[in-house]
């Protein structure tokens, strides 16, 4: 039976496509604006145990992030992360972070290479793939990264290590969800296409996060926006917790976000199209930033000295 979020080709326009990142392939759903050069390629970034078609749900009209994106004048380009899709033959164990995030610049330099990119790359992820988010942030390769946000990611959890994800399972699962009435009944049906092993080695960091997060955040220098969803029940997000979440960003802007009525797996409940709709207002944030940035002034050459003629 095909699958219904992985189509070759959808009505509302996705479709599929791989990357080669250095000689990995990255598989992924993309979809483009029908009429014109796009603003900027909106990456969307799954998170532990699931695939691309996470931004693309289908369970109602109105919910996916590649749609609404394209009607938006964006390209929208959903990968599977490292370990994920076409790339899990290649990477049987995963990827550790550092190695997903150097994949990830190398399939968004593929990518450039054939496409028009607009004003450049902004991040989009979720849980894990947040994680991914701030470690391609801060390695600052220079491929045009405008900005991040991120849902359902903090930095201190809200349950024991035992309790997360793992190659044996998805861990205490009812946390990915929250109360069942904040999802559309065809979203659990839809939902077991995109489910997918966790990666050994993901896995096996998933419990290094807090202590991981500081040095990787005081490197990131765009513009990041986070949102915890009402019923998060992975990470905490207290003051106490956000302020940690805070403190370390290099970051020049940092947003912090709730969204109501809505679960862990935002992009796949009711709420999805308000929460695409505000990240999407947080991308054309950083793009007002960039066209009203003051001018840069030219460097001033030192005087040059001129020889003093002699009589």
């Amino acid at each position: 039976m095909p699958d219904p979020l992985n189509t070759a080709a959808s009505p509302s326009g996705t479709r599929e496509i791989t990357l080669d990142a250095a000689g990995i392939p990255l598989s992924g759903l993309i979809a483009e604006p029908r009429h014109g050069r796009p603003r900027a390629v909106v990456v969307a970034v799954h998170g532990g145990g699931m695939r691309a078609g996470y931004f693309d749900s289908r369970a109602r009209p109105g919910l996916s992030l590649l749609a609404l994106g394209a009607d938006l004048g964006y390209t929208v380009l959903a990968v599977d992360r490292p370990g994920y899709g076409s790339s899990a033959p290649w990477l049987p164990r995963g990827q550790s972070l550092e190695q997903q995030a150097a994949t990830l610049h190398d399939g968004l330099a593929d990518f450039a290479a054939g496409h028009d990119t607009g004003e450049g790359f902004f991040l989009v992820a979720h849980s894990n793939g947040g994680k991914l988010a701030l470690a391609a942030a801060a390695e600052e390769r220079g491929d045009g990264l405008l900005g991040l946000d991120i849902s359902g990611l903090g930095s201190r959890l809200a349950v024991r290590t035992d309790q997360l994800p793992g190659q044996n399972g998805h861990g205490d699962w009812r946390r990915h969800w929250g109360s069942l009435r904040l999802y559309p009944p065809d979203a659990f049906r839809q939902g077991r296409h995109l489910v997918s092993p966790v990666p050994e080695l993901e896995a096996q960091e998933g419990p290094l996060w807090p202590a991981m997060y500081p040095a990787i955040a005081a490197r990131v220098r765009i513009p990041v926006r986070f949102t915890f969803a009402e019923q998060e029940q992975w990470w905490l997000f207290d003051d106490d917790a956000l302020a940690a979440l805070r403190r370390p960003l290099g970051a020049p802007t940092t947003v912090i976000a709730h969204q109501r009525d809505a679960g862990h797996n935002l992009s796949l409940g009711w709420a999805a199209r308000t929460y695409h709709l505000k990240a999407l207002g947080f991308l054309e944030d950083c793009l007002l930033a960039k066209d009203a940035a003051p001018a840069q002034r030219p460097t001033a050459r030192p005087p040059v000295s001129l020889p003093v003629p002699v009589p």
